[in-house]
């Protein structure tokens, strides 16, 4: 296997250096997920990484990324010693970002990154080599990791990059120097760190000041803020390129069709038309999917196949992937579970509602006969302090009412609960292991429920409860 770093490479890019040779085919932050010939990075977090070097080496590690030479580990041990692990990742992902010749894509927003990437490594893939971000790896070590990581022939880099305070994106996105730059959306998500949604479209438009130049800035028509994310990327000498249903967008949303198991969409951009779908119910993965295309052709892929190749992609665990939990084999008894219980804010709680309101239930299979929708609430956070009222407004939400019943789990989402009718008013308790040791009595056959809450909250205990009722299976594919 070609070498990732030699520990000549290494230590030019970090400064560091290197005592012995050595060469990595991988890099490494955890002994847990450490494979033979990662380079282990003894990162400080809650625990200092250096106690875990030794563990590291005897794991097949071909050298540590260390500050110092940790105790218990030879005097001969393959290390790269630099003055700071952090600042020395940082480097080392800036030295592999500038030996790549890959047309690289910085993605970011308040609601959709990850699925974004995600689709975007579904239509890359296709079309050349493709290096991705792994889970949400998109903060100050996520991202000099992910580029760390590249392999120097890559075709295609997508890079996930976050935030949870101002200042934090600019800085990663000049590091990762995206020739395409996408926001996916602007949303009321960290609005106890921003004093406005303005400011945190001011924040998530910081990623342009990192575009190489010529750069594209890939911007949702569709947003208040719109305009405002316009005005920067042409600030930073960007072009911008729009996708969603305003009829101005550069890539435009015709027509989304919600089915049971897909959504179906069409679009325009210039003379051509698309027509596509993806596997997955949502109006909020029609508009990624449609942003997706659009950065594909920024980045010089071919967008007719990317719109193809998007069928493949499907949510991940968390993010809205959909399962049927077979509970009774030789009776063919189920229920549906939507797990999308990683995060939520407003608008990705109304996206997740309306996935639930187009999902049909299964009559005549349950003790109740008639299959409901049922949804399963966790605490929406950092929203700052409209929190309560955000929570309540979920409560007028369209087609609420389709909505058999509404369990709610947290002090935020009380306010919600009390306020619903009350032949909706599930249960509501103060923790998600609570609601997890009673969901035996609250589901039934033929039922499509959906999980749904900020990762704080904890509702992923919920998931796991309900999955343990059964045996998981990929929900099936549905008919148009």
């Amino acid at each position: 296997m070609t070498p990732l770093w030699t520990s000549a490479d290494a230590a030019a890019a970090t400064g560091g250096r290197a005592p012995t040779d050595w060469a990595a085919t991988g890099v490494s932050i955890d002994t847990r997920t450490l494979k033979p010939g990662d380079l282990f990075v003894a990162l400080k977090d809650v625990r200092d990484g250096h106690d875990f070097v030794a563990q590291a080496l005897a794991k097949g590690a071909a050298a540590a990324l260390v500050s110092r030479r940790p105790e218990g580990v030879a005097p001969d041990a393959p290390l790269l010693i630099v003055d700071d692990v952090l600042q020395g990742l940082a480097r080392l992902g800036a030295a592999g970002r500038a030996r790549t010749r890959a047309r690289v894509i910085g993605v970011t927003g308040s609601v959709g990154k990850t699925s974004t990437k995600e689709m975007l490594r579904d239509v890359l893939s296709g079309q050349g080599r493709t290096h991705v971000a792994e889970a949400s790896y998109n903060n100050h070590w996520g991202v000099p990791l992910t580029l760390a990581r590249m392999p120097a022939d890559t075709d295609y880099a997508v890079i996930e990059i976050g935030m949870s305070h101002p200042g934090e994106i600019a800085p990663l996105a000049r590091l990762a120097r995206p020739h395409v730059a996408m926001i996916t959306t602007i949303a009321p998500a960290h609005l106890e760190a921003f004093a406005s949604v303005e400011a945190i479209a001011a924040e998530k438009a910081s990623i342009f000041q990192g575009l190489e130049p010529g750069g594209v800035a890939v911007i949702n028509a569709d947003l208040p803020t719109t305009p405002q994310l316009v005005a920067a990327a042409r600030a930073a000498g960007a072009t911008p390129v729009t996708f969603g249903a305003a009829e101005s967008a550069d890539w435009h949303l015709t027509e989304t069709r919600l089915c049971a198991e897909a959504t179906v969409l069409r679009a325009n951009h210039g003379a051509q038309t698309f027509l596509f779908k993806v596997a997955s119910p949502g109006r909020h993965f029609a508009l990624n999917a449609l942003g997706t295309l659009a950065a594909a052709a920024a980045l010089g892929a071919d967008p007719m196949i990317a719109a193809h190749d998007i069928a493949r992609w499907s949510p991940p665990a968390g993010r809205g992937l959909r399962e049927r939990i077979q509970l009774d084999i030789v009776e063919e008894t189920f229920f549906d579970l939507i797990d999308d219980a990683f995060n939520a804010n407003p608008v990705s709680l109304a996206a997740a509602l309306d996935v639930l309101l187009a999902a049909q239930p299964t009559d005549g299979i349950g003790r109740v006969g008639g299959g409901r929708r049922i949804a399963i609430l966790g605490d929406m956070l950092e929203l700052g302090p409209d929190e309560i009222a955000m929570h309540q407004a979920v409560a007028r939400h369209p087609g609420l009412d389709g909505i058999a019943q509404i369990h709610c789990v947290g002090p935020r989402m009380r306010a919600l609960h009390d306020i619903l009718p009350r032949r909706q008013q599930g249960l509501w308790v103060a923790t998600a292991p609570e609601l997890a040791a009673r969901v035996r009595g609250l589901i039934d056959a033929g039922d499509v429920v959906l999980v749904k809450g900020s990762k704080g909250s904890k509702v992923s205990l919920v998931v796991e409860a309900l999955k343990k009722l059964g045996q998981a299976q990929p929900a099936r594919e549905g008919t148009e």
